[in-house]
């Protein structure tokens, strides 16, 4: 599954000026300007939306606004909403307990940082004629709850730069090779979600077991259906298509993942920062065309079975120093939420219920 990397209000604010400021294809009118063949374009006003009331979610005490979870679900289309929910959820829970773990440790920052990076992005909102409440007010952020995301993440910058010492860096560097070099693995996944339930649990377990026998018996039926003459590749390919094909085919039929239309199917990703540790540990494990054994994420459980790799090409570490940095932050912060979660106190709303569609006018 896909790993929401934390990127604050501060970098959205940044990369959706970005895109509009200089973002623009070139040749592509602006609303209120004319193209090429002379007729203007019309200036749109966005409706409002409404801003979504209640706590999502509480972390030892702490509460997660349901406005927090909209603000990035409103991204993801309906039919998809319901997996996006999950992993929004799981991200800002993480966010919530790592904040309260260097607040524990006493990591401080000195608010004069934060009002000169705010100071900052204001003139880069000024310099490409935008205004910095209007552009909270689209994102349905506070002035507060902004200032509260940037000392958030300038805390979580501070912490890793002081942890992420040159020594620790090339210790990861070097015994992560497959991570730096630009591998790349194509998967298929089923996924399962049967929850908190352990009966239902056990039952996801036997199931994607069984999937993974019947996939694996009918390939070895394609190979010896082959004439007696087959070659080894002969014999290799048939396995392979089989196990593609009727994999692909469980997939679109039993998963709960999104890309269950594709018969399960990724794409390509790399190691690390693409998909949940878990996940991306026993994909890479793999070689084309074998599956794994029952795998178990945040996310539910998976069945993997891996249909190509791209080998990357060895480095030295002054070239992927930043990449080594960026892995760095990311496993670090896995170990701050794998020694904070088991004890937190973690309370989940239920789903708001979607808002009944309008009768037809008569």
């Amino acid at each position: 599954m896909r790993k929401i990397t934390r990127g604050t209000a501060a970098l959205a604010l940044g990369a959706a000026l970005a895109a509009s400021a200089a973002g623009q294809a070139p040749g592509a009118p602006q609303p209120g300007q004319p193209p090429a063949g002379g007729v203007p374009v019309p200036a749109v006003a966005p409706k409002p939306e409404p801003r979504p009331t209640g706590t999502a979610a509480t972390v030892n005490g702490q509460a997660i606004p349901e406005v927090a979870v909209y603000r990035a679900l409103r991204n993801f289309p309906a039919e998809h909403r319901d997996m996006a929910r999950k992993e929004i959820m799981a991200h800002l829970i993480e966010n919530v307990l790592i904040d309260q773990y260097l607040a524990a440790i006493k990591v401080a920052i000195d608010e004069k940082d934060v009002d000169k990076l705010i100071g900052e992005l204001k003139t880069e909102l000024t310099t490409a004629k935008k205004d910095y409440v209007k552009e909270l007010e689209a994102m349905m952020l506070t002035e507060a709850e902004f200032r509260t995301e940037v000392a958030a993440q300038m805390r979580w910058e501070k912490f890793v730069k002081d942890q992420g010492t040159d020594a620790a860096l090339k210790q990861l560097f070097e015994t992560s090779p497959d991570v730096f070099d630009g591998t790349m693995v194509r998967a298929r996944h089923v996924l399962l979600t049967p929850g908190a339930d352990e009966a239902k649990q056990k039952e996801a377990v036997q199931k994607l077991k069984g999937i993974k026998q019947v996939v694996e018996q009918e390939a070895a039926k394609a190979v010896a259906a082959l004439p007696p003459a087959a070659d080894a590749l002969a014999k290799e390919q048939a396995r392979a298509a089989k196990t593609d094909e009727l994999f692909a085919a469980y997939a679109k039929e039993y998963s709960a993942c999104p890309s269950k239309k594709d018969g399960g199917d990724l794409s390509y990703f790399p190691r690390a920062g693409a998909m949940v540790e878990g996940f991306a540990k026993a994909a890479y494990a793999l070689k084309p065309f074998e599956m794994s054994d029952v795998v178990v994420t945040e996310f539910g459980h998976h069945l993997i079975l891996v249909t190509a790799r791209k080998q990357g090409v060895a480095k030295k570490f002054d070239e992927v120093k930043e990449d080594v940095r960026m892995l760095y932050a990311m496993r670090l912060r896995e170990a701050v939420v794998a020694q904070m979660k088991p004890k937190a106190q973690i309370t989940m709303t239920p789903t708001p219920a979607a808002a009944p569609p309008a009768p037809p006018k008569k």
